[in-house]
């Protein structure tokens, strides 16, 4: 479940309550930025150990973190060179595990156009990515 950009990490121990309450066993909590004043996101890598403290993975999704909500003025913007730095911060802050759309032309996107990593770029970034958790491990 994503943790709502208008939440504060914290706060998702109520939503985990909720879903143990209606039998849920597998859950997943994934972190996508929080809202930070008009079309801006910024990623708070501290929600990655909070929401940990619940007992449950925690995934962090390095695209849509670097969306500019409504910043394309009747679209949502993006900052893709972003993602890297995005993914690299959340994997030394101990994620389990990383979401990333990526599209093999970018510019071709159906959605999300802004903030899609472009395949050719996949490869290098998840052994980076490798070796940041090696390091951390």
């Amino acid at each position: 479940v994503k943790k709502g950009q208008f939440l504060a990490p914290w706060d998702m121990i109520n939503v985990v309550a909720k879903l143990a309450d209606s039998g849920c066993e597998n859950i997943l909590l994934t972190d996508r930025g929080t809202q930070f004043g008009y079309n801006n996101l910024v990623a708070d890598m501290r929600a990655i150990p909070i929401m940990q403290e619940f007992g449950h993975p925690v995934i962090f999704d390095s695209t849509h973190s670097a969306q500019l909500p409504g910043g394309d003025g009747a679209s949502t913007g993006g900052m893709r060179e972003m993602i890297p730095t995005l993914a690299k911060s959340a994997v030394a802050a101990g994620c389990n595990g990383l979401f990333m759309e990526v599209h093999d032309n970018v510019n071709k996107a159906k959605s999300d156009a802004t903030t899609q990593l472009p395949l050719d770029k996949l490869e290098s970034l998840l052994l980076k990515l490798k070796s940041i958790r090696e390091a951390i491990s």
